[in-house]
Parts: C-alpha cells; structure tokens; sequence
C-alpha cells in the first residue's frame, strides 16, 4: 500500500513545552542530541536522521539523512515526485548549511534524485555556495549523481491533466495531488483545505548534535505549476535556512516569495541572537511578514521552525494548520501544532 505522508498519527493535541535546559547542582545542561523538521511528514525525515545521532554522528550528516528519506518519498512536493511547473516540468531546490557556516545550494535542477547531496557536494568540494539549472545538473553528474528519468510521476501526472483543463496560472504550493486546483485569489493563490487551514510541504530538519553543533537543511520541488524557472525560498541561505552555531538555526516551509522579502530564517536567529525564545522569535519574524499587509497575509501560508545553543524549540505559522516534527531521547518523532498569528 502506498505511503501517505499525512497518514501518520498524530500527537499534537498534547501541549509540551519543549525546553530542554536542566538545571542541577548549579549547573545548566543541555538534552541533546535532537531534531527538528516541518511537518508531520518530518516523522520520515527525523527516522532516518536519528540513527546517525544516535551514535554520535555530526549533525550535518544527520540532516543529509532526512532530506535523503524524503526525497526518496514519492509525494508532491519534495523530491521527483513532485507536482510540475506549467510546462510540466520538476525543478527541485535545496540548501545545506552547517556549524561551521560552509553552506551549499542548487536550485532549478532537473533529473537529479537527492538535491541536498549535491547541494552538499558543492558546498565541500567547490569555492562557490549556489548553482542553478544545467549548471548544477552538469556538477550532478560529473560528481556521479544519475540523470533519472523525466516521467512525472503517476499522481504527478494526473494532477497536472486536470491542472491544464484550465491551465490558470494559478500554481498549488506544495496542494496533496488530489487537491490539484485550489480556492484562493491572485497569482500565488495557496492550498487552502476544506478545514479552512493550509497545506505546504517544503521540508526543512535543524539538529542539535551530541558535541553542541548544530546544521540544517531545506528541499523541496517547489510551488506546483509554477512559471517556469521560478525558484522559492529553500535554496537561498538565509530565506529558507539560516544556521548560526554560537546562537540557533532556522528553517521554513509556505509561500517561498514571502520568506524572501524579509530573509525570514536570518531574521529568526537574529532574534534569538537578541534573546528571544526560538517560539517568539519565529512569531517576530511572522509579525514582519504579515504587517505590511495582513488582508494579503490571509491568502497564504508561511511557517518557521527553530532551535537555539541550548536545546529549545519552537514554532510559528501565518495560518493555522503548520506542524513540525521533535524527537530527542528515545528517537520517538512527536508532533505538534505551531502557534500561529490568524486563528
């Protein structure tokens, strides 16, 4: 039977505070290792990542491991799988960044199964941070990645059918492939779901190793039936994934333009860098997004996730709707509800 990446169950009607400081003999410690990723779906993500902690590995490897899983998840929005642009099409981005602040990234890349590894490659091999396109395909393959095939996927493929009755420009982010022509306004217009709340699955993990370090990481193929050659938020350190070792580390998922106007993650850590829990810090940098103007803000969906130096983790979305994925001792994922600034 076929994975459903929303099928798992979830356990987000139970409120936890998540602070992970123990204060013992007058000492402070830190719980760690620990995960973090968007979404239920970080279940997946976090499963994979967890082992490599587990026995002592580093936290970069770790959020390799999960974008790994993930990509290897057929669904709509991350990996091959995923939805097309309007030409039909799927371009995939990622980012990897760690406690070192080495970073890499390739967006608009085709026929390439794991972004992030190449992502990682040229972070580590090369002086450059970003390439994109048949640049970063060409380094996908002289580095050994194999060209897959362009053949859409079975739900892919059957949501971009029924996309092109209309051909609107339009494009889903990140929509379930049953849900393959959304209600919303204007060019962006989000996955809004019969609940009223929003659905995007741009996956980001942040871990909190053994030794203190932490890393991150951001894939996705991006909003569904998109132009041609956009590329969001998940590839661009700073707007899709920040990390700071001596501060914090953040990642986002939702409507990647958004993110880009205020470099959303920088900003989240940069308010942790000013004392702010990674929960209120998340909230300030919605709050920036959402000023200028709230009844727009209403039509999309954005969401960020951190963890500070000492272990605590927090949340905050634009809509309802946006979880995120723990898991510290015993390797058990919980999932929990972000806060969020619309009701």
């Amino acid at each position: 039977m076929k994975s459903n990446r929303r099928s798992f169950l979830r356990l987000s009607a139970i409120a936890l505070p998540f602070t992970r400081i123990n204060t013992m003999f007058g000492k402070t410690t830190v719980n760690k290792p620990l995960l973090i990723s968007t979404w239920d779906s970080g279940q997946i993500a976090n499963g994979a990542a967890w082992p490599v902690l587990e026995k002592g590995g580093t936290a970069l490897d770790a959020v390799e491991q999960a974008a790994i899983a993930i990509e290897n998840d057929i669904n709509c929005c991350v990996g091959l799988g995923g939805n097309p642009d309007r030409d039909g099409h799927v371009t995939l981005d990622a980012c990897i960044m760690d406690d070192k602040a080495n970073c890499g990234a390739v967006a608009f890349m085709e026929r390439i199964k794991h972004p992030v590894s190449v992502a990682r490659k040229l972070m580590e091999t090369t002086p450059h941070v970003f390439l994109a396109g048949v640049g970063a395909q060409q380094f996908a393959l002289a580095n050994g990645f194999k060209l897959e095939s362009d053949k859409l996927s079975p739900d892919a493929e059957k949501s971009y059918k029924e996309w092109l009755k209309k051909a609107e420009y339009k494009p889903v982010i990140n929509i379930e492939h049953q849900q393959s022509h959304p209600k919303g306004h204007g060019p962006f217009a989000p996955a809004r779901l019969e609940d009223g709340s929003f659905n995007h699955d741009t996956m980001g993990t942040l871990a909190l190793d053994a030794k203190g370090n932490l890393s991150g990481m951001c894939t996705t193929s991006g909003m569904g039936f998109k132009m041609r050659g956009r590329v969001g938020d998940s590839p661009i350190i700073g707007a899709g994934l920040f990390v700071d070792n001596e501060i914090g580390a953040a990642t986002s998922s939702g409507q990647g333009e958004e993110v880009i106007r205020v470099c959303g993650t920088h900003l989240v850590v940069e308010f942790m860098r000013s004392g702010l829990s990674p929960e209120e810090a998340c909230k300030k940098a919605v709050e920036r997004i959402v000023k200028p103007n709230p009844e727009r803000a209403k039509t999309f969906q954005v969401g960020f996730i951190a963890v500070n130096k000492q272990g605590e983790v927090g949340a905050y979305s634009v809509q309802k709707g946006f979880n995120y994925t723990v898991t510290e001792k015993g390797g058990k994922g919980v999932v929990i509800n972000a806060k969020s600034y619309f009701a």
